[in-house]
């Protein structure tokens, strides 16, 4: 669903009151060890897209999450100067414009990460300004970087993101900023498991997938001519049945991770309707979305539904779980081997 997100481009959208949507996501794969062969479904898909859009897959796939900077460069805008207007050599006084670079022209960027655990490093560097780009690459598109050296800015990014990682590796590297400030819950969350040891391989690049490819084909180039997409009336009721549950906020790292439900879910459908040839996104479309969106919301519950997102509060918790009795003040302080920090434990108990 990602590639083909990326793959639409720009065009299709969908409006909430100010906002507008694209159908760019950003997707992790989670594995419970690095023997999940998290990368080979990537490679498999990555195979067939080569058919549908050779120049696509050839111009707009790049791997590696390592900058916002780089990020920006990879999608800028023509890139201007101001520079003095001469005539025979002197300069007149007056100043123009002149393009330094042209700039990118397909905006479209599907970025491939098979070790999301180094994006998630790069993240705690200081100065690193990769999570506000991504961020803002999920939001609007419109992206910049108030670095002095780095002048390239874009506008009308379309970014899609797939990743792959450990379930260890990712609560071991995405921190409780990261989590608190909207990174996490642009992405969906997927667990993924190895489901049969092949020895030689499988034989998938044995099959002829010619007519799904062509078909694929033909909904792309649908796709790409739609416009602004909405619910029809029995979508909408369904919608309106679903959404106090989607947008009922949860606690802990959980409820921050899953916080953007809404937007992802209908995103999600919007793909469906545009893969089904519709214009319209109707209650089939929504409720496929939802079965998706249930999958990740149980995937981040595996993931992180035991942490409160604070890592003083979750040693705490384990403690009380190991406690029959319960724990007081000296109990807790024992936790931390009596060199924990009482401001800090008391912001973490809430007194």
């Amino acid at each position: 669903m990602a590639m083909v997100g990326s793959l639409i481009g720009r065009g299709p959208h969908f409006c909430v009151e100010a906002d507008t949507h694209h159908f760019n996501l950003f997707a992790v794969q989670v594995g419970e060890s690095s023997k999940g062969r998290k990368g080979v479904s990537a490679g498999q898909a990555k195979r067939l897209f080569r058919e549908v859009d050779p120049t696509w897959c050839d111009e707009n796939i790049e791997h590696g999450l390592s900058s916002g900077e780089g990020l920006i460069w990879r999608v800028r805008d023509p890139i201007e100067k101001m520079e003095p207007v001469r005539k025979s050599g002197k300069a007149t006084g007056e100043m123009q414009s002149v393009i330094v670079d042209q700039g990118i022209e397909d905006k479209r960027l599907l970025v491939l990460e098979s070790e999301f655990a180094s994006t998630l490093r790069v993240l705690r560097r200081e100065g690193n300004t990769l999570s506000a780009t991504v961020r803002n690459a999920w939001d609007s598109g419109k992206l910049s970087s108030l670095t002095k050296n780095s002048p390239a800015r874009a506008t009308g990014a379309h970014i899609s993101i797939i990743g792959h990682i450990t379930k260890s590796e990712l609560l071991r590297y995405l921190d409780s900023t990261e989590a608190g400030n909207g990174f996490g819950n642009r992405f969906l969350w997927c667990c993924v498991r190895r489901s049969k040891f092949l020895p030689e391989g499988g034989a998938a690049h044995t099959l002829d997938f010619s007519a799904e490819i062509a078909d694929l084909r033909d909904r792309i180039a649908f796709a790409k001519q739609v416009g602004e997409i909405k619910r029809d009336d029995e979508a909408r009721q369904v919608w309106a049945q679903v959404y106090p549950k989607l947008s009922g906020g949860k606690p802990g790292l959980l409820g921050a991770m899953i916080g953007r439900a809404e937007a992802q879910t209908m995103r999600l459908a919007c793909l469906y309707a545009l893969l089904d040839r519709s214009a319209l996104v109707r209650a089939e479309h929504l409720l496929a979305a939802l079965a998706l969106w249930d999958y990740c919301e149980e995937s981040a519950r595996w993931i992180f539904g035991e942490s409160l997102g604070d890592p003083t509060a979750d040693e705490i918790l384990r403690g009380l779980r190991r406690s029959r009795q319960g724990l007081n003040r000296t109990d807790i302080s024992k936790l931390f081997a009596h060199h924990g920090d009482k401001k800090e434990i008391a912001r973490a108990l809430g007194s």
